[in-house]
């Protein structure tokens, strides 16, 4: 049977007939669902869903970490014609709210009575006819979800199947949302065939089979995870599922998965933790030693080859199975996407005989659009086009994509669509880029503004930014942390008034350097700060600051004739400062420009 949409994705993954379609730890032991108990549950939930009124297009929200009621929710929407709209847990209150305004949806599916809490406070302002909890919690007001769920019949359920096998691949599947450099965020409409033919191809390539067993981790309201879950499901790969990333690293020791696919920052962390374990003495001079036999052989490793010398066998032995022990010590495969992986980084790895597979795409693009493979893999690249798709450089640089699994355009926003695309139908990334003799594609910037950290959070500066500055002792805000583990920014005070404060609290300064670099004045904007940072996710929120003894001109380069910030101008010019403040203890510091 050809795999054109979702509900085929489903269908596939049961007739695998698997004992462990997937498993989960609630609360500390390890459940497990077996394939044709999870056609049971979602045809369970599709029919709950139909007996509460939904009609094909309408939309269902999903408020969750991963867990295996997100997947089965999913999939109940999309062989129903439902659309689903993705929330990230971590969002506020307000955030929430806008984007189930925006969406219409009519049901919201939650994890927990905090999530729960989070859809009744705004539920008012919503079109959300009813919530439904994944935990056990009895509330007036609010449906279990297990208690559809423990009904479901593992019998073949004909109606939905027909309903289900009527999906064509041009219907609306999902509305992700993703935010904008204004910080509104737009929903990206992706068709059941957006999301299939991407799968599709990647099946023909990952090297996933039957019996690998995969930990779902990223948040599954990402798109790059769901992808994950479907290449996954058409293979017969168990997936476990971790719901936070404080339990990843016993989650990597009691699943032991042989795939591991991760935002740069997991990389990072095993990465800080070997080199802080042998930061000293022999174990340092090891390491040293280790890292320079791995270089050498970066060409065999890099194509899957193990070496078999005595002096790369010593090293694995004292440092390279300490390397892939954190990650289960099982894996054969290793992926990063979300977030640039880095080029020192994907080296490193590689030299510890772990080749990470760097691949690239865009919420847009269903994601994938590049991926590096065992038989075609360069460090610093995020790999060859796949099938599907066409890409080319613009003339400016910019990457653009056309085909199958590239989106239908923005919910409710026919401008933004128009502007996304260029006049002969190919889609603008908003990334610069250049394909090399090979055919390796290399991201070498960013055209936008929005900010992406290590983690794959997207962070839309701008409202951040204008935040701070509504505080008459902010002149210029700009944050910063693309690529890195979290966000900082920097201030430049607004002087007249920040002196006039000094002078009344008793601060002594004879220049702008002294003034920033006094207790008082780093207190007063640590206070700023901690005040928004109230107000904002937890991804978003501000780690350090670097208040600068400069203010932000268009002589003097930082700012443009209307009065925009000139962010890369910015960043080189407090390059060293930037660098000695992500180096430095986690807790949020101001650290002055001397």
């Amino acid at each position: 049977m050809e795999t054109r949409t979702l509900a085929d994705i489903f269908f596939s993954s049961v007739d695998f007939d698997l004992d462990h379609h997937v498993t989960w730890k609630h609360p500390e032991r390890w459940q497990i669902i077996s394939s044709r108990q999870y056609y049971g549950y979602v045809v369970a939930f599709a029919r709950a869903l139909e007996h509460w009124g939904l009609q094909r297009g309408d939309r269902v929200a999903i408020l969750s970490e991963n867990r295996p009621e997100w997947m089965i929710a999913d999939f109940a929407c999309v062989c129903s014609g439902l659309v689903d709209v993705p929330v990230y847990a971590t969002l506020t209150s307000e955030q929430t709210c806008y984007l189930l305004q925006n969406s219409g949806a009519r049901v919201a599916v939650v994890s927990s009575i905090v999530q729960a809490k989070k859809v009744q406070s705004v539920q008012a302002k919503t079109a959300v006819e009813k919530i439904v909890v994944m935990d056990d919690i009895a509330e007036v007001n609010l449906i279990p979800m297990w208690s559809v769920l423990e009904g479901a019949s593992l019998d073949p359920d004909h109606d939905f199947n027909e309903r289900a096998h009527g999906i064509q691949p041009d219907d609306l599947a999902t509305l992700i949302y993703t935010s904008g450099t204004t910080g509104v965020s737009k929903g990206v409409m992706l068709t059941h065939g957006n999301l299939t033919s991407n799968s599709v191809v990647e099946v023909e390539h990952a090297g996933f089979i039957k019996g690998d067993l995969y930990l779902s981790f990223l948040p599954l309201a990402h798109v790059t995870a769901r992808h994950l879950d479907y290449v996954c499901f058409l293979n017969g790969v168990t997936i476990s599922y971790c719901p936070n990333f404080d339990q990843l690293p016993q989650m990597f020791q009691e699943t032991q998965p042989t795939i591991i696919v991760a935002v740069p920052r997991v990389y990072e962390k095993v990465r800080q933790e070997i080199e802080r374990h042998a930061a000293f003495g022999l174990k340092r001079q090891i390491l040293k030693w280790a890292e320079k036999v791995g270089a050498r052989y970066t060409t065999q490793i890099s194509q899957g080859i193990t070496p078999v010398s005595p002096a790369w066998k010593l090293a694995n032995r004292l440092v390279y199975q300490k390397v892939r022990k954190p990650f289960g010590g099982r894996s054969r495969a290793y992926y990063s996407g979300g977030a640039p992986l880095g080029q020192d980084l994907a080296e490193w790895f590689c030299w510890m005989g772990v080749p990470i597979l760097e691949g690239y795409g865009l919420t847009e693009t269903s994601p994938v659009l590049s991926v590096n493979r065992r038989d075609a893999f360069k460090i610093g690249s995020v790999g060859k086009i796949i099938e599907n798709v066409e890409v080319k450089i613009a003339e400016d640089g910019e990457v653009l994509a056309k085909g199958p699994s590239v989106f239908k355009g923005y919910w409710k926003m026919p401008e933004e669509t128009k502007a996304a695309f260029t006049i002969d139908g190919w889609f603008k990334t908003g990334d610069i880029g250049e394909i090399d003799s090979e055919g390796f594609l290399h991201i070498t910037d960013r055209k936008k503004d929005l900010i992406k950290t290590s983690g794959g959070k997207f962070i839309a500066p701008q409202p951040i930014e204008n935040a701070l500055k509504a505080n008459v002792l902010v002149a210029q805000a700009a944050l910063i942390g693309d690529r890195r583990k979290y966000a900082s920014v920097i201030i430049s005070p607004h002087f007249p008034l920040l002196e006039d404060w000094a002078r009344a609290n008793g601060v002594s300064f004879s220049s702008n350097h002294e003034l920033v670099a006094s207790n008082k004045v780093r207190e007063l904007y640590r206070g700023i700060v901690e005040d928004l940072n109230k107000k904002l996710a937890q991804f978003e929120t501000i780690k350090k600051i670097l208040i600068v003894p400069d203010e932000f001109t268009v002589a003097s380069g930082e700012i443009t004739p209307t009065l925009k910030l000139k962010r890369r101008v910015i960043e080189t010019k407090y390059k060293e400062q930037i660098d000695e403040l992500y180096e430095g203890p986690h807790p949020i510091e101001t650290a002055p420009v001397g």
